[in-house]
């Protein structure tokens, strides 16, 4: 059964083959935006879904993954930060709270569609400015929704977290394995 994975994270790509899966990379191009009338899962479910059905619409005959995950805080989603006062600002904002990895899935194999969301929460330790700005500095920051990374530097930020680890670092690996080796049995390939 061939797999492509519709995502060009590292992260993701990282998690996918420590899973032993071989597969493709394809990184499908989808409007991401976000749709306010509905809630933070609602959106990442969708998302997830979008890039599995645009990765689905180029390798129609293989087994295609699509994911993203957001970091939500009160409602309010937290993206890539756009500049060095974006990660700041959204860090001081996490400092001594806990707020949602949520990271909407979508596993698409012929006639069958699997689609739904992994929740994490992470708790961050109280920081100060020169905590931030010396984080900021080391720019692990970039390229990361909420602005940092549990897996690198960033776990110095973290006071605890629940839920899967690899849920927050960008895949929830448990999920996406279970299923693959559930459609293998089902289509025996």
């Amino acid at each position: 059964m061939r797999i492509v994975l519709g995502s060009s994270s590292p992260r993701r790509l990282q998690l996918l083959k420590e899973a032993g899966f071989d597969f493709i990379v394809y990184k499908p191009e989808v409007d991401e935006t976000i749709d306010l009338s509905k809630s933070v899962k609602e959106n990442v479910k969708a998302l997830g879904l979008k890039k599995a059905l645009k990765t689905k619409e180029i390798y129609k005959d293989a087994l295609v993954i699509g994911c993203d995950t957001i970091v939500a805080l009160d409602g309010v989603i937290y993206g890539k930060p756009k500049d060095e006062n974006d990660a700041f600002l959204m860090l001081k904002k996490f400092s001594g709270k806990t707020h949602q990895v949520l990271s909407g899935y979508a596993i698409i194999y012929k006639d069958a569609i699997y689609n739904d969301v992994v929740e994490s929460l992470v708790t961050f330790n109280d920081l100060t400015d020169e905590d931030i700005y010396n984080y900021i500095k080391t720019k692990e920051c970039f390229n990361k929704a909420g602005s940092y990374a549990i897996q690198g530097i960033g776990k110095k930020l973290v006071k605890e977290y629940s839920g899967e680890l690899e849920n927050i670092i960008g895949l929830p690996i448990k999920e996406v394995k279970e299923i693959i080796l559930e459609i293998g049995e089902k289509y025996g390939v």
